[in-house]
Formats: C-alpha cells, sequence, structure tokens
C-alpha cells in the first residue's frame, strides 16, 4: 500500500506545531543544518531552484535571503503545510506549487538547483523521486538532501535509539498533541538507508560528484549530487 495519502494526512494533522517541534526535537540544530543545505546548493543567480517538501518554507525562505535574486519555488503535497508556508514568509517573493514528488508538473532541464528536507523516507520509491528530481535540474545543476539517518552501532546507539523510541513520541505528545505521527517519523528514521546506502542511491539514480555529511550524532545526513 502506497504511504503518500497517510503520510500527507499527517502533515497536514501537525503543520501548526510542525516548526516548534522541530526546534525542540532538534535541540535547536535544525536551522544549522538547513543553512548548511542552502550553501551546499549554491547561488543560482537569477535562476530557478526549487525546494521539494518544503514543509512551512524555511530552506526556501533562507534562498531568498542568501541569494536575494534568486527565483525560488517552494513544493509540497500537504496543502496545510503550503498554507503555514504563505502565512510565515508572505513578505517573500516566493512561488508556493502544490505538487508530488512523485511525478513533478515542471519541464526537463529548468531549476539551477533542488533541495529537500525530510522527504526521501516519506515516499514509496526513493531512487523514482530521485530521477525525477534529476529530470528538473538543469545540467550542471544540484541537488542537496537533507534527512534523518539511522544512527551506528556504536557506544552512543542505546541513548540514541532510546530517545527515537521514546523521548521524540513523548514530546509529539506533549508539543503537537500528535504521539503517533511522531512514533511513525521516528520509526521511518530507524528503517531508512544509511548515509552511504543513499549515497548510492544517488549515483544509481545517475547523479555525478556525490557526497554526504552527517550531524547530530550521526542522525542526519546531508547529501549533495550534480548533474
Amino acid at each position: 500500500m502506497s504511504k503518500g495519502p497517510g503520510v500527507q494526512k499527517m502533515f497536514d494533522a501537525i503543520a501548526g506545531r510542525y516548526d516548534l517541534m522541530n526546534r525542540v526535537m532538534t535541540m535547536g540544530q535544525d536551522q544549522k543544518w538547513r543553512r548548511f543545505v542552502v550553501k551546499t546548493a549554491g547561488d543560482p543567480g537569477d535562476g530557478l531552484t526549487l525546494d521539494l517538501a518544503t514543509g512551512t518554507g524555511d530552506i526556501g525562505a533562507l534562498m531568498i535571503d542568501t541569494h536575494p535574486r534568486a527565483r525560488v519555488v517552494g513544493g509540497d503535497f500537504s496543502l496545510n503545510m503550503l498554507k503555514e508556508a504563505k502565512n510565515r514568509f508572505a513578505d517573500k517573493p516566493i512561488h508556493w506549487q502544490a505538487c508530488d514528488a512523485n511525478m513533478l508538473p515542471f519541464a526537463d532541464d529548468m531549476f539551477e538547483s533542488v533541495t529537500f528536507g525530510y522527504l526521501l523516507r516519506n515516499v514509496d520509491d526513493a531512487l523514482r523521486v530521485l530521477r525525477e528530481v534529476r529530470r528538473v535540474l538543469r545540467p550542471g545543476g544540484r541537488v542537496v538532501c537533507l534527512d534523518t539517518t539511522p544512527p551506528a552501532k556504536n557506544m552512543l546507539y542505546p541513548f540514541v535509539r532510546l530517545y527515537f523510541r521514546y523521548g521524540i513520541p513523548f514530546l509529539g505528545r506533549f508539543i503537537a498533541d500528535d504521539e503517533a505521527a511522531y512514533a511513525y517519523l521516528t520509526g521511518s528514521t530507524m528503517d531508512f538507508y544509511t548515509a552511504p546506502q543513499l549515497a548510492v542511491l544517488f549515483a544509481d539514480a545517475g547523479f555525478i560528484n556525490v557526497g554526504y555529511q552527517k550531524f547530530m550524532l550521526g542522525t542526519i545526513g546531508v547529501h549533495w549530487g550534480e548533474k
């Protein structure tokens, strides 16, 4: 069964508390990772750049703040998330677009860069999505992906696993009034590709110069590649 409808309903439900939950859950580190994504994507000049699975718009807004000439499109399939994004960043010249990452409503070779946060673990076929992202990138364009990654099984692993299994769902219940949603999100992290496996998937999708960097005790990965 496809993840899509359930994931869409979940993100629609938690949209109002999504930003606060992210700040608390990541101990305030999430904005630092987003700045790293924008820096890694590079300067699009006055070209188009797409922030896919834009959520409440943080990466798209950071792109405009960092590169004011850029023409930013923020895309998401959760209409409630897009509504939050529009309200938060009404003063920024971002075009908000409802879209499905499996079948993007954009022409080939259209964007200077494509960024996304927490997208791939919520889709049925990550390789298909990466190929679709590559299609809409212009030759030489760069993709940058921020996502969770399963923690390495070292001496910190038991503590990280406890936080994922109990701490984050508790915060979800306390802050977002939705324990089940955050239990799903932590479960999808533990079952997701490792950072090296995801790098291989980027290469399989046709990207070159693939690399990644991990953050937050190895539980967050930023991957990148070029067309």
